[in-house]
């Protein structure tokens, strides 16, 4: 799965490296991006222009009755993602890219090496950016008819860097595969055919401090591999 992750920019080359213009938003800088907060994503428009927009972590379907699911929606399960009632529509349709410079994940310790879990940062080898594949939605409030984007994470099976920690990852594009995840009318099989596990060597994996586990914690200090 993925639960957190961090984003710092700069905006110049967030800019540069997703060829998108940030629109309506200021660029706050996370190191400890969680659900239900509002974060930069990348989308596609009819005309090939790509922007960045500001959407809710946790996806909210069209046919939604309210807005709770959105905690149970944070990651989607690429393997049915295209069968799945609340992804299958946005998985056709709404397809966006997450930028983040490196993302959490927790590992279950064994009573010998003092129980709990220990975070781990896990970054590229190469670039500032990984591109995490997203879903978009957007749902109606039916109290006074305000519109709602919200996205998810796909996530698929771990590769082996990743392995030791989790089971799941999040689905990471290559630069090459950026447009025929974001354009709407790539044919269903080549879109599945992205949902895979990045090679492991792209991956740089290390231990990080406890802090993170607390939302309400921020900075740079949250990244630094621990000693």
């Amino acid at each position: 799965m993925c639960g957190r992750y961090a984003l710092y920019g700069p905006v110049s080359r967030l800019r540069e490296a997703f060829d998108a213009v940030p629109e309506g938003f200021e660029f706050e800088p996370r190191w400890n991006a969680a659900p239900m907060q509002w974060l930069p994503v990348v989308r596609q428009r009819s005309n090939g222009e790509r922007v960045i927009h500001r959407l809710r972590w946790g996806l909210v379907p069209s046919w939604a009755k309210d807005e709770t699911i959105a905690t149970r929606l944070i990651n989607a399960r690429g393997e049915s993602v295209a069968e799945k009632p609340s992804f299958r529509a946005a998985f056709r349709r709404r397809r966006c890219i997450v930028p983040a410079n490196g993302f959490y994940e927790w590992q279950q310790l064994s009573d010998q090496q003092g129980g709990g879990k220990q975070p781990f940062y896990i970054h590229p080898v190469a670039g500032e950016f990984f591109a995490l594949a997203g879903l978009w939605e957007r749902w109606t409030r039916p109290a006074d008819g305000e519109e709602l984007d919200t996205f998810t994470i796909v996530t698929t099976e771990a590769n082996a860097a990743m392995r030791p920690l989790h089971d799941r990852m999040p689905v990471i594009l290559a630069p090459g595969d950026y447009w025929a995840w974001l354009n709407g009318a790539t044919a269903a099989e080549q879109v599945q055919a992205l949902v895979r596990p990045c090679p492991e060597a792209a991956l740089t994996v290390y231990a990080v401090g406890k802090a993170v586990g607390n939302v309400r914690n921020e900075g740079a200090g949250l990244i630094q591999p621990l000693v």
